[in-house]
């Protein structure tokens, strides 16, 4: 798959070849669910909390006698059939996460890529910093590209002073090429891929399966 490479002013520059194994899979809407829904649940906090019958605070003693008054049986003032007792089959502190397949989680990002290169929301940059750690300059560069929308970056390296400046970018998420996102790269409608990142993408994905293979 052959795509344009843009200088940061938005110019044509030269042509790339992206590798199919990575932006040319046909997308496997499953996996990209089953990885998306991972992320979101790993991220769930599970702190809710109630107390049951045992855990409020309160007497023991009956509230008044069994027989004789008319009303219903009562144990204690505890009972979750009152106000302020105990609360059935509440919620209480869990964690909610769990591990995605190595396979499975490599699939859904390439998914995704190929899903963004085959509609046309991909678009590959020349590689680029901002020295200055400036959000303004990396704005200035961002709109050379359109209007603001919902924009992922991925970089090829961790370059902090870029971070620095995408940081307050409020429609922006960057995302390092070997620490991908399903959520973010998926409802991003905009997808800026740098030149050094989309070699970096080919031999990192290549290689993983190498690896697998071996074992």
């Amino acid at each position: 798959m052959n795509r344009i490479v843009y200088s940061i002013e938005g110019k044509e520059l030269r042509t790339i070849e992206l590798d199919d194994a990575v932006f040319g899979l046909p997308v496997n809407e499953d996996v990209i669910w089953y990885a998306i829904n991972n992320e979101l649940a790993n991220e769930r906090l599970g702190t809710a909390c109630t107390k049951d019958r045992s855990e409020v605070h309160g007497s023991n003693t009956k509230p008044y006698k069994q027989k004789g008054t008319g009303r219903a049986r009562r144990g204690d003032k505890k009972s979750p059939l009152l106000v302020g007792g105990g609360i059935i089959f509440g919620p209480k502190p869990r964690d909610f996460s769990y591990r995605m397949p190595k396979k499975a989680k490599r699939l859904a990002m390439k998914s995704i890529l190929s899903l963004k290169a085959q509609t046309d929301l991909l678009k590959v940059i020349e590689d680029f910093s901002v020295q200055s750690g400036k959000t303004k300059d990396l704005a200035k560069i961002l709109q050379n590209f359109g209007a603001p929308e919902r924009t992922v970056l991925i970089l090829k390296d961790d370059d902090e002073m870029l971070k620095r400046a995408a940081r307050n970018i409020p429609w922006l998420t960057y995302l390092s090429y070997n620490r991908l996102r399903a959520h973010d790269l998926f409802y991003g409608r905009r997808v800026i891929l740098m030149e050094g990142a989309a070699k970096a993408l080919s031999e990192f994905y290549a290689s993983s399966e190498e690896a697998e293979a071996a074992v």
